[in-house]
């Protein structure tokens, strides 16, 4: 049951709460956040006049990011998470089975459902934007930018795939492929990552965790269609944090021996 448990579990996602961003936003904390390459991302808060512009320069930033999916970088993360799902799908049946058998798992995995929500995940994406605004602090408004934009490619790419596969769940509704408790979660994972290293990225994986394998565990899910929401996740939270820090991990889901994995590389500044 426990090598059941880990092979789930490295594929996965985070829920991000306001609390994150307040803890983390006095100076000495939070880094600068810089302009994008495209120099059309604003992180100041809107105000007075300035706040109908501001509000465009997020819609056009949000447009760019869907330009920008097509990248080099982005095409291989999404090649090696369709080779990990497609590597684990023999395992599909065993994984949910082996999870879904136990009352104590249940009771455990439980607090996944809401934590991991579309509507959670985006709620509190906006609710940290309203921090930094509301309180002047241009850093986590640029955080909360982050995190909703990344939830706008996010939970665009995740339904408009699950309409087009239309995969059986294992409890016989629609729509299990991707998971859209993965990839909205493994989003917000990887912007806080990009935006404070693996101070915070540490705990968010670790928590990503537990949204994953709580998904496969009531059945909602097989570990391909965790794998792949993770791989989006990642795409779209890489996306919209291109230029932030000096350095970074790059992340992709992988395929080991028995099951997936995730690979961990130091990167650059990109």
């Amino acid at each position: 049951m426990l090598a059941t448990c880990c092979r789930c579990a490295v594929i996965a996602s985070l829920v991000a709460t306001p609390a994150v961003a307040q803890s983390l936003s006095t100076a000495d904390q939070i880094p600068q956040a810089p302009a994008s390459p495209t120099g059309i991302f604003d992180s100041t808060p809107p105000q007075g006049p300035q706040g109908s512009s501001s509000v465009s320069r997020f819609f056009r930033a949000t447009l760019n990011d869907f330009k920008q999916l097509p990248s080099h970088e982005n095409l291989i993360l999404a090649g090696v998470g369709g080779l990990a799902a497609a590597s684990v799908r023999p395992m599909d049946p065993g994984v949910t089975q082996g999870l879904s058998s136990s009352r104590q798992m249940g009771d455990l995995f439980s607090p996944g459902e809401m934590l991991g929500s579309a509507a959670v995940q985006m709620a509190a994406a906006v609710a940290t934007q309203v921090v930094g605004h509301t309180s002047g602090n241009r850093r986590v408004f640029a955080l909360g930018s982050d995190l909703v934009r990344a939830q706008i490619v996010t939970q665009s790419l995740t339904l408009g795939i699950k309409l087009s596969v239309q995969r059986t769940r294992p409890d016989g509704t629609q729509y299990s492929l991707p998971s859209g408790h993965a990839s909205t979660t493994f989003a917000t994972a990887t912007v806080l990552q990009r935006h404070f290293g693996w101070k915070a990225g540490a705990p968010a994986y670790a928590l990503a965790t537990f949204v994953a394998a709580s998904r496969v565990q009531v059945q909602r899910h097989y570990l391909t269609d965790v794998a792949l929401g993770a791989t989006l996740g990642i795409i779209a939270g890489r996306t919209v944090t291109l230029g932030r820090g000096d350095t970074r991990f790059a992340l992709g889901p992988s395929v080991v021996p028995g099951g997936a994995g995730v690979n961990f590389t130091l990167v650059g500044r990109h």
